[in-house]
């Protein structure tokens, strides 16, 4: 790649969500991106970072909620107060994402960003690596970019992109122009797509010139780019916290796919990258059964490490304790058992979704102290 276009490249991961279909493993306290789910030794936010650095070096941003600086700083200590944005209330990916692409254009207009959520498992990194370069040259002409996962079942979870025809975009020999997003679509539409062949994943990887994603933000969030851009403008003085104070609470709420990627795809700015890497963003204990393979093959994936001591007879399943016990499974299948000091779930992988309806019934009970 050209240097002079590689070091216009910053990296962005907004480290957001509380994955409450991981309940009770993961929690607002210590959400999903901070553990290690595919027992890697790697959490997600380190592996999403060490995926970057080839790319990014050092030029690499972290946006996540206040309460996780400890966390974060613990698990990337080469992260520079400069580049750690803390939000003090979730506000959404539009918010996380503008004030990282705000902050930088600040610094440089001519920087061009790659946003990466902190929560995704990829491989070979490799191959993710070699689309990402194509989605900067891509960038580079004006467009913004976005790698569209290739989909291997009908999902109705994800949204979906349409793809449009070849750039012919130098060094980007996969660029295709985008038609339009799509919703998540119910499983017969989802069939169609998946047959057609002419749909990704949108796993909400944005690669983009910074002034290109602000333009389309004021275009049509003139608000939330007002706020943004003041918060941009004190972020290297003193009046940094203060500014964020005044401003961040007032924003409004929505996703950088309303705010910037489907308006931008209708004006014709957006192209994707076909990534086929392997892709998952864990989204429930299903997930991680999928994902650790070494362990699965064994019949029981225990998260808890050596201090858990797991016995199965005639069982699978995934496991997890953050106490050393003595757990003992015996003729059940596909169990899932999670046991923490103030919560305890069991349940199945085919019911791993549910986990999600247990933890709103749970906030709607009041019982916020175990979320």
């Amino acid at each position: 790649m050209n240097a002079d276009l590689l070091a216009r490249f910053h990296g962005v991961i907004p480290a957001g969500g509380v994955g409450t279909r991981l309940w009770p493993l993961s929690r607002a306290s210590a959400p999903k991106f901070l553990h290690d789910l595919t027992g890697s030794g790697s959490t997600l936010i380190r592996a999403t970072y060490d995926r970057l650095v080839p790319l990014a070096g050092e030029r690499i941003m972290v946006v996540t909620g206040r309460a996780h600086r400890g966390a974060v700083v613990s698990q990337l200590p080469e992260l520079c107060d400069e580049d750690l944005v803390l939000e003090p209330e979730p506000r959404d990916s539009a918010a996380a994402i503008g004030l990282a692409a705000a902050i930088l254009y600040r610094r440089d207009p001519s920087i061009i960003m790659g946003s990466f959520a902190a929560d995704q498992v990829i491989e070979p990194v490799e191959v993710f690596q070699a689309a990402l370069s194509e989605a900067i040259h891509t960038a580079a002409t004006g467009k913004i970019v976005t790698i569209g996962i290739h989909p291997t079942h009908p999902s109705t979870g994800f949204g979906y992109i349409q793809t449009g025809d070849p750039l012919q975009v130098p060094n980007a020999p996969s660029a295709r122009g985008v038609v339009q997003f799509v919703e998540k679509p119910d499983e017969d539409t989802a069939r169609k797509y998946l047959a057609s062949g002419g749909f990704l994943w949108n796993a909400g990887m944005f690669v983009a010139p910074v002034s290109l994603m602000l333009e389309h933000l004021e275009a049509n969030e003139p608000a939330l780019h007002a706020g943004l851009m003041k918060i941009a403008d004190a972020w290297e003085t003193d009046q940094r916290e203060a500014v964020m104070r005044e401003v961040w609470a007032d924003l409004p709420k929505t996703a950088i796919d309303y705010a910037v990627a489907e308006p931008a795809a209708a004006a014709g700015d957006v192209a994707v990258i076909p990534g086929v890497f392997n892709w998952d963003d864990v989204g429930d204990f299903a997930a991680i059964g999928r994902l650790n393979k070494a362990s699965a093959d064994q019949g029981i994936i225990n998260l808890g490490g050596e201090s858990v001591r797991v016995y199965a007879d005639s069982a699978t399943g995934v496991v997890y304790s953050d106490r050393p016990r003595v757990v003992a499974l015996v003729g059940i299948e596909d169990v899932v058992v999670v046991d923490t000091a103030d919560a305890l779930l069991v349940t199945t992988k085919e019911h791993a979704q549910k986990v999600k309806q247990t933890v709103e019934q749970l906030k709607a009970d009041g019982a916020t102290e175990v979320l």
